[in-house]
């Protein structure tokens, strides 16, 4: 019960700060939903990743999208990918985290681009992918070196307490 509150709450403050405008640098925004879908998904597996990436998306569609249900997609898919790398993850090692969380964002922004512009007759990828989705993913790669250790040192603690919870009945 506690990791569900815990996680909620991380979703809603990543979604406010993504949200304000306080973070933008020159109108760019990092990706922090993409940071925490990723981040859990390869912490605590597939089925984490899948449900914390469906709840990021679906606060994403509801307030942005054309439609619901696009982002919430979109966001289950990256979780549930970056779970597959749980059996590899290892916490004191940033290099996988910050690995999969740019190709994740990368995949994002492309996806996106695909199926919200160039199906509307918009082709001018080199335009977008240098000023919208590298700038947004170098900008994420920086937020990401002080976020992920928050949310690592967070996954931990729980973890902890879910140890030590499970003691006490055995």
């Amino acid at each position: 019960m506690l990791r569900k509150i815990v996680v909620t709450v991380f979703i809603l403050v990543c979604f406010v700060l993504q949200c304000s405008v306080s973070v933008a640098l020159a109108g760019i925004i990092p990706n922090l939903m993409i940071i925490l879908t990723s981040s859990f998904g390869f912490m605590r597996g597939e089925r984490e990743g899948l449900l914390i990436g469906f709840f990021c998306g679906l606060l994403n569609d509801i307030f942005f999208g054309g439609f619901l249900g696009f982002y919430a997609l979109l966001l289950m898919y990256i979780g549930y990918l970056n779970g597959k790398f749980c059996r590899i993850f290892y916490p004191e090692d940033i290099k996988l985290p910050l690995a999969l969380i740019v190709v994740s964002d990368l995949s994002y922004g492309i996806i996106c681009y695909i199926l919200t512009f160039m199906l509307r007759g918009r082709f001018d990828f080199a335009y977008y992918f240098l000023h919208i989705i590298l700038p947004e993913a170098l900008y994420t790669i920086v937020v990401t070196l002080f976020f992920y250790p928050v949310i690592l040192k967070v996954n931990e603690k729980l973890e902890g307490y879910e140890r030590k919870r499970a003691q006490k009945f055995v």
